[in-house]
């Protein structure tokens, strides 16, 4: 993917280096390939609708909010399509971890494409054996609301699956409207977020917080050849300092 690969460049609430690390809202977004998963996270994070993607690989974004007064990090892993096969369901296994790592999952279809839509119930199928006894709370999105000469599934067909499953419904455009991709990512955050949070030790809290410093999400700026340029600078240092010395 071209656009962001590290979303931390766009947090809105940059934490100190050292500092205990805000509470932590992890979502999955899982859908059918070519559905906008991608164009959804990204339109949700920075705002922005970029149309054209590189093949999905399975990124994770990471972005500083404040939810009802409280900040917390929003890690949004994005997802390979899913594909239907003869025996059902292709799930890679990187999905599965996708689910069982998630506080919630986000299910995704497009309404111009009837075989996306035909494959969330087996997606949330998948969700609920992943999940087990834990699992996380779901949500339907409906992208591309704005093709209405595209469109293949009834605008009535995704409240009553919704219905169905048990999950809330919203029918979006990541192209066309942020309003309704914001609204349907951040009640669910807010939803996450009356959870109360797993009890934490001090020790954890120490840990969790080394684990912050040395997480991907949040490079330190440093040239990975700084050793290597501070051992050139030393000899061309003493090779001055000699030749200053003969003279």
């Amino acid at each position: 993917m071209r656009l962001i690969h590290n979303m931390t460049t766009i947090a809105e609430y940059p934490a100190p280096e050292y500092s205990v690390p805000n509470r932590a809202i992890k979502m999955a977004v899982i859908g059918g390939s070519g559905v906008g998963k991608t164009a959804l996270v990204v339109r949700f994070l920075t705002r922005r609708f970029i149309g054209d993607y590189e093949r999905n690989a399975g990124n994770l974004y990471s972005r500083e909010v404040q939810v009802d007064g409280e900040q917390v990090t929003i890690q949004v892993q994005d997802t390979p399509g899913v594909e239907m096969t003869d025996n059902g369901i292709s799930l890679p296994d990187h999905v599965t971890c996708s689910i069982q790592w998630a506080d919630a999952v986000v299910l995704v279809y497009s309404v111009t494409d009837r075989r996306s839509f035909d494959l969330i119930d087996q997606l949330h199928q998948q969700v609920v054996r992943a999940g087990g006894a834990n699992m996380p709370p779901v949500i339907l999105l409906a992208n591309k609301a704005d093709l209405l000469h595209l469109r293949q599934v009834d605008s009535q067909q995704g409240p009553l699956l919704a219905g169905t499953l048990g999950c809330s419904f919203y029918e979006v455009s990541a192209s066309e409207d942020y309003s309704q991709v914001h609204m349907a990512f951040h009640r669910l955050c807010c939803q996450l977020a009356k959870q109360p949070p797993p009890p934490t030790s001090n020790n954890s809290t120490a840990s969790a917080a080394t684990e912050k410093r040395r997480s991907p999400l949040i490079p330190r700026p440093k040239s990975p050849n700084m050793q290597d340029l501070k051992r050139r600078f030393k000899q061309a240092l003493s090779a001055k300092v000699r030749t200053v010395t003969s003279v």
